[in-house]
């Protein structure tokens, strides 16, 4: 897996915290940079170490899974993709505790660290999927974090100035490449067999 698809596919895995920023934008009045670069930290240091942790457990039974590492790599892209998908069609935008009508309500740790957990799952399964593939992860988590950062500060921003008509285009997008790099994955190493 070359550095463009590990960039893509953090770009899919952002997707949700770049969403859950926008809707944290609309809740300041200007945008706040300073919370901003909180927000952004913790989206992309949870999407940057989930993928380490998928890795670590997926290392331990890579050997039973070699034969048919390209078919788990498709299924679970495809599956958190595919859910992806399912929610953008399914949900009403942001949940009320996200998209407050208060306006510059100071920062609630806590509920960042529950949403950057929530995030992230994605990137747990994902970086199971790296193990199979033998994925550099120190790499790949480094772009990953990096990318969730960019889009989740870019995202603040964003739902700061212009609401949050892109949420659901944004989940969309993401659910799209994450299927597409998981077919991408299988028909390569279905056409090397």
């Amino acid at each position: 897996m070359g550095i463009a698809a590990i960039f893509l596919t953090g770009v899919g895995l952002s997707m949700d915290a770049f969403a859950v920023a926008v809707c944290k934008g609309l809740g300041m009045s200007r945008v706040n940079w300073g919370r901003a670069l909180v927000i952004a930290l913790f989206f992309g240091a949870f999407q940057a170490f989930m993928p380490v942790a998928g890795w670590a457990l997926g290392s331990q039974f890579a050997a039973i899974v070699t034969p048919v590492d390209h078919w788990v790599a498709f299924g679970l892209l495809a599956f958190i993709g595919g859910k992806m998908l399912w929610d953008a069609f399914h949900e009403e935008g942001c949940s009320e505790g996200e998209c407050s009508a208060v306006k510059d309500a100071p920062l609630q740790l806590g509920q960042l660290l529950m949403l950057a957990v929530a995030t992230s799952i994605d990137a747990l399964a994902v970086g199971i999927t790296f193990a199979f593939l033998q994925v550099n992860i120190a790499l790949a988590a480094a772009v990953i974090g990096l990318t969730a950062f960019c889009l989740s500060f870019a995202g603040v921003v964003i739902g700061n100035y212009f609401g949050a008509k892109f949420q659901k285009g944004a989940t969309v997008a993401g659910g799209a490449v994450l299927i597409l790099i998981g077919a991408k994955i299988l028909c390569e190493h279905l056409l090397q067999g």
